[in-house]
């Protein structure tokens, strides 16, 4: 059901909606922790079949990256705490993670999208280099070196003031949590956090990170209420 349901790019809220029953209990039945009904099975047979044919094309369920977008909230990070000694590259990698996939989490839809594999060190952005080395290109940014404690650092410091027209609200709220949560983590604290969390613990070294596996999170990440089942 789920292989079907993300080929066809149907949310686990429309499948609920359709047997009947709550979104944890989607994704139970997608872990393999509760059985189909057959009368469920029926009901998305028949469902599966009608989207098909009135769709000539096939929606993909994946993030579409908007790069304009992710300039402004690293230009907001570095604004709010881009200063702080602790603030370097790699917290940087983890911050935009937890945006992403929190946001992701509780509202099913992208914030940046950015495509993120599973590194040593925790998730990191593949889009990242190309968008810091433009960011230096038009001096939006600075990038210096420095150390932390005993440790070389690469950092970033604003020389722009990000555009929050391109921010709502609900962005806004999301990233100020993930600041408020993480940004006096140091590099090692927050990369251990991200190894337990359940999108990078299920990736392969170098794959691509689900966002789908959002949804699957210890209760130490997940941002989002679910209903009682």
């Amino acid at each position: 059901m789920r292989k079907k349901r993300k080929l066809l790019g149907i949310s686990q809220e429309e499948i609920a909606q359709i047997l009947g029953v709550s979104r944890p209990t989607v994704i139970k039945i997608e872990k393999g922790e509760r059985a189909l009904k057959p009368n469920e099975a029926e009901i998305l047979s028949v469902f599966f079949a009608n989207f098909e044919d009135n769709n000539k094309t096939t929606r993909i369920n994946i993030p579409e990256k908007n790069i304009n977008k992710f300039k402004q909230v690293l230009l907001y990070i570095l604004e709010k705490v881009g200063a702080k000694p602790n603030i370097g590259q790699t917290v940087l990698y983890k911050l935009l993670y937890f945006i992403d996939f929190d946001y992701y989490e509780k509202y099913e839809t992208q914030l940046m999208g950015l495509t993120y594999f599973k590194n040593t060190h925790g998730p990191v952005p593949r889009e990242f280099k190309q968008v810091i080395d433009e960011m230096k290109e038009s001096q939006e940014i600075e990038e210096i070196k420095s150390k932390y404690f005993k440790f070389e650092q690469t950092k970033y410091l604003p020389v722009k003031t990000p555009n929050l027209a391109l921010l709502n609200g609900q962005e806004l709220e999301m990233i100020e949590s993930v600041l408020d949560r993480y940004a006096d983590k140091t590099a090692t604290e927050i990369s251990e956090m991200s190894h337990r969390d359940t999108p990078w613990k299920v990736a392969n070294d170098m794959e691509n990170l689900e966002y789908e596996q959002a949804f699957y999170r210890p209760d130490e990440f997940s941002v989002r209420e679910y209903e009682a089942l």
